[in-house]
């Protein structure tokens, strides 16, 4: 029986995707991120944080926490770049958050996507408490801290990773 476990759980690890949804997927991410908000409909109702739920969904998929760790820069970088204030908070909070769901990856089975819902909710809110963390108590600036929009923001990346998860997962490449 444990053999057959340790087959199984082997072929849990192995998720790959094609190299055009390694670099499409983020990069579409990061794009919607930066206009959808600009919309009137969707403007002050914009509670989502696309790249990293790209990073939270690709960390969980691979379990490779230096894959995880690295998306999470990356695209929190390009998360920074996209917006008026300093250059880091939201790479340093989108790589402990891809740190942390690849680790989880590894000793949890997240195919369940009620798991996955919790850890988005989770991570989204994790995430806002370190890009509070590092702005306000590290830099010293002005952050305004909404406890209700934080949740919400966290509810509706769950929401969204609802929708989106099960979608990416048919880009897998299949042996």
């Amino acid at each position: 029986m444990a053999v057959l476990t340790s087959d199984y759980r082997r072929e849990l690890e192995i998720r790959r995707y094609p190299l055009a949804v390694y670099v499409l997927v983020p990069l579409l991410a990061l794009v919607l991120q930066a206009w959808l908000p600009r919309l009137p409909v969707v403007g002050r109702f914009a509670y989502f944080d696309l790249p990293l739920l790209v990073t939270v969904y690709f960390a969980l998929g691979r379990r490779n926490p230096i894959h995880g760790t690295l998306l999470g820069a990356v695209l929190g970088i390009g998360q920074d770049g996209l917006t008026q204030g300093a250059i880091g908070i939201w790479g340093i909070a989108n790589t402990i958050c891809g740190f942390l769901a690849a680790s989880i990856g590894i000793r949890v089975v997240v195919e369940n996507h009620t798991i996955r819902m919790m850890l988005t909710f989770g991570f989204t809110l994790l995430a806002g408490g370190i890009a509070f963390f590092v702005t306000r108590i590290l830099l010293g600036l002005s952050y305004d801290w909404n406890w209700l929009g934080e949740i919400l923001k966290a509810a509706g990346n769950a929401v969204i990773g609802l929708g989106l998860y099960p979608l990416l997962d048919r880009t897998q490449a299949r042996d």
